[in-house]
Order: structure tokens, then C-alpha cells, then sequence
């Protein structure tokens, strides 16, 4: 790094210093305990108090629909600060965060330079879209940090294979998915990579051996829950299921594909499939692309005001919609399972990250809402910036690109099978693309230095 020892740490601290005061402005200006935060507390508060494993709506009963891993988090923070004591919960979140931060900083300075390193912890500190999470009881800020983990265990794990490392990296992808279901695709991509960046260095048959090693150990705590979930709903689920549903609970099939076949952004999401069982779906609400014709808007309006009378689906509305859905696919086959995946994805990535912050969700409706309709285009710039930096970071082909490459992949191909798009899904990609956009501000990767990385 371009500065003294003794500067270094000055810098340090005030870049952390930075990241939490931002963090803490969010927690103040913006804190979230509603919804699925209040889900989570709920099954905690049950778990510690009654042993019992479940929710308290209609009456204590099992679930299933949360993995434990948040729940366990959310247990231990109960037990040090007081029951649902939630903002102590934030204020941890923002320790978590800032070691995130560190992590992130650390990976980037050894697969390119220091430089590298202290662009990549400024990026991360001082990230809005991360540093937001931490002012809501979500599994996002423990998901980020066992995603840096595993990065940086990873690299240092390849540059000298030993116990630490390989059970901070089992770790990671462990916890990662016990927090959501999508955090194994973590251990997909990076157990494989053990083998293809270290089998030069120490042998195919060495690596093999420790990546096994690895990926049984991180199975391991999933076992007591499978049991568990076999014995009380005799179900094999050794994750969570897709539509977050109890068994024996109605997923309503026929809903969910009419709502792929509509549903693009996260306003659509927000009054259509959220309201779905709970709250009227308004016509009004529905974009243009709902409708095909004038028969089919007249016959989506009947249904709707059938929905709408009891704001249930039942079995023989979800088969009208299910009906609907497959005359929509059969009409437009391409934009059914092409065009509107892929948009849907797009606007994951690409829409302004207020999600967490008190914007209208129909942001580009400038004559309604003038200032915040400029903020959200600015947040949608910053948000384009760390994402064309990270392709330029990529295309100075650094160490490890291969694996952060497949990570993004793998999440994408999962985002495009979805029917509710939320950016936050996104995020978890934030890790090590906030890497790759530090070595696009860092120069070349000096030879001298990468020779004192892999000697450390």
C-alpha cells in the first residue's frame, strides 16, 4: 500500500469508522421490523422459551418454512441483550457488517495488491446497498460475511492447505446454508475450486481428498434437521421449501404461474404476489403486459373480483389462474420462459436498491414524486458503477475470477427460475464483485507482491 505502516492504520480506522456511522444512520433512519424480521423473532422466542421450534399465529405449532440459522442468531442475541431487543440486534449486525468489510478488503489485497486491499475495504464500507441490511433482523449481514469468509478462506486455504482455514471455509458454507436455502449454491461453486486453483501446487488427489473432506463436514449439521423435519411432518427436507409453506399447506401452483407470466419488478411483486392470500389485487395494479387481448383482460377481471370477494385462493381459483397462466405460456412461449425470466433478473440487478429506504416503489413516475424519483436514478447510477467496475476488475483477469464467475452464474440461473423478483437477492453476488471493482481502481497486480502474498 501506497502509505507508512503507521498511516495504514489511521486509514483503516477511518474507513470503519465511516462504515459504521453509516450503518448506525441507517438503524436510525431507517429501521425494519416488520414482516419476515418478525418471523424470525417469532420461531427464536419460541425455540428458547417453549423448545418448541415453530410459530405462535393460531397457536404454538412446528414449522419448517425457516432454515435455523437466523433463528439461532436471533436466540443468542435474545438471551445477551433481552427478548426482542432487536435494535442490539442491528448494532451487532453492524459489527458483522464491518468484519465483512475486512474480509472482502483482505481477499482483494491477496489476489492482486494492497492496493487493491484498501480500495476494496473503502467500496465495501461505504457501500449503501450492504451497509442498509444492517438496520433490518434479516439474513442478509451474516449471509455477506460467511460469503467474504469463504472467499478469503479459500484463497489462503489453495496457498497453504491446513485445518484452520478449511474449517473456516466448511464454516462458511455451513452457515451460509442454514441462513437460506440458496446459500448452498456457495459450497457448488467454491468446493470444486478447491481442486482446479490448488491441484499444481499439491495434487489432484490431495485436493480431492480435502474437498470431500470439506463437503461432508458441511453436511453434517444439516442431518438433525432433516431428522427432525422427517419426524414432525414426515417430510425429507433437508433445506427449506421453495414457497416457504408448511406441509400439507396449499403453494398455490396455479397463482405462481400466472405470476411469472406477469410480474417483472419489485412493484409488481409488492401488489400482486405479496397480496396473494392476504390483501385485494387491484386490475389497476397490473401492468399492460397482463392482458393479451380484450377477452383476456375481461376474463382476468372476473377472476380478480372472484378473488377478491374472500381475498383467498382456493383450489378452484388457483386452477382459473392456473388455466390462465398456461393460455398466456402457450400464446407467447419465448416471453413466458425467456424474456420475462430474463427481465425479471435485470431488474434485480439493475433497479435502485430502496427497497429498505421509504421510496415509492413506482420510482420512475417523475410528476408524481419529483425528488424522490432523482435519488432513486442516482442510487441506480452508484449501483451501475460498482457493477461496471466489477466487469472492469473481471477483464484485468485476476486470480480467482474463474470462481467468482461461476458463483454469480449459479445465483443468476436460480434468480431466473423465480416469479418475485427482490433485489436483495442480488446481493449476495456483492462480496466478491466489491473485489473485483477495487482491482479495476488498483493498477496491475506487481509481480514483487504476488510473490510476498504467496509467501505470507
Amino acid at each position: 500500500m501506497p502509505f507508512p505502516r503507521s498511516r495504514s492504520w489511521w486509514l483503516a480506522l477511518l474507513l470503519l469508522a465511516a462504515g459504521a456511522a453509516l450503518r448506525l444512520w441507517f438503524i436510525h433512519a431507517y429501521p425494519d421490523v416488520q414482516g419476515d424480521p418478525l418471523i424470525y423473532g417469532d420461531i427464536a422466542k419460541n425455540w428458547m422459551l417453549h423448545g418448541v421450534y415453530g410459530l405462535s399465529q393460531s397457536g404454538l405449532h412446528p414449522t419448517l418454512i425457516r432454515l435455523p440459522g437466523y433463528p439461532l442468531f436471533l436466540m443468542l442475541c435474545f438471551r445477551l441483550f433481552g427478548m426482542e431487543h432487536y435494535h442490539a440486534v442491528m448494532f451487532l449486525e453492524t459489527a458483522i457488517d464491518l468484519g465483512s468489510c475486512l474480509l472482502i478488503a483482505a481477499f482483494a489485497y491477496r489476489i492482486w495488491n494492497r492496493r487493491a486491499g484498501w480500495w476494496a475495504l473503502a467500496l465495501a464500507a461505504l457501500c449503501p446497498f450492504t451497509a442498509n441490511y444492517a438496520a433490518a433482523p434479516l439474513t442478509e449481514v451474516p449471509e455477506l460475511f460467511c460469503i467474504a469468509l469463504a472467499f478469503y478462506a479459500l484463497v489462503r486455504f489453495v496457498e497453504a492447505p491446513r485445518w484452520p482455514w478449511a474449517l473456516a471455509m466448511t464454516f462458511a458454507w455451513s452457515y451460509a446454508a442454514l441462513l437460506r436455502p440458496d446459500g448452498a449454491l456457495l459450497a457448488v461453486a467454491l468446493c470444486p475450486a478447491m481442486v482446479v486453483y490448488g491441484r499444481r501446487r499439491w495434487g489432484t488427489a490431495r485436493m480431492m481428498r480435502w474437498a470431500i473432506l470439506c463437503g461432508v463436514l458441511s453436511v453434517l449439521p444439516f442431518i438433525p434437521w432433516t431428522v427432525r423435519n422427517w419426524r414432525t411432518f414426515h417430510v425429507f427436507e433437508p433445506l427449506a421449501p421453495r414457497y416457504a409453506m408448511d406441509p400439507r399447506e396449499n403453494t398455490d401452483p396455479g397463482f405462481n404461474r400466472w405470476t411469472k407470466s406477469v410480474c417483472v419488478d419489485l412493484a409488481c411483486t409488492w401488489d400482486i404476489y405479496w397480496n396473494g392470500n392476504s390483501d385485494e389485487i387491484r386490475l389497476g395494479d397490473l401492468p399492460s403486459r397482463a392482458f393479451d387481448s380484450p377477452a383476456q383482460y375481461r376474463q382476468t377481471k372476473d377472476l380478480l373480483d372472484t378473488y377478491n370477494q374472500t381475498t383467498t385462493i382456493t383450489p378452484g381459483i388457483d386452477a382459473e389462474f392456473g388455466a390462465l397462466a398456461k393460455q398466456r405460456a402457450h400464446a407467447h412461449p419465448f416471453r413466458y420462459y425467456v424474456g420475462l425470466p430474463l427481465a425479471r433478473l435485470a431488474d434485480m440487478w439493475l433497479r435502485p436498491r430502496t427497497e429498505l429506504l421509504w421510496i415509492e416503489l413506482r420510482w420512475w413516475q417523475f410528476q408524481h414524486h419529483e425528488g424522490e424519483t432523482e435519488f432513486a436514478t442516482a442510487y441506480a447510477g452508484l449501483d451501475l458503477a460498482y457493477l461496471v467496475a466489477a466487469l472492469i476488475g473481471y477483464w484485468k483477469r485476476p486470480p480467482w475470477r474463474g470462481a467468482i464467475f461461476v458463483f454469480v452464474v449459479l445465483r443468476c440461473a436460480l434468480l431466473v427460475t423465480l416469479e418475485a423478483p427482490e433485489p436483495r437477492y442480488t446481493l449476495e453476488c456483492f462480496p466478491p464483485l466489491i473485489a473485483l471493482a477495487a482491482i479495476a481502481f488498483s493498477g496491475r497486480a506487481r509481480a514483487t507482491e504476488k510473490a510476498e502474498l504467496q509467501g505470507v
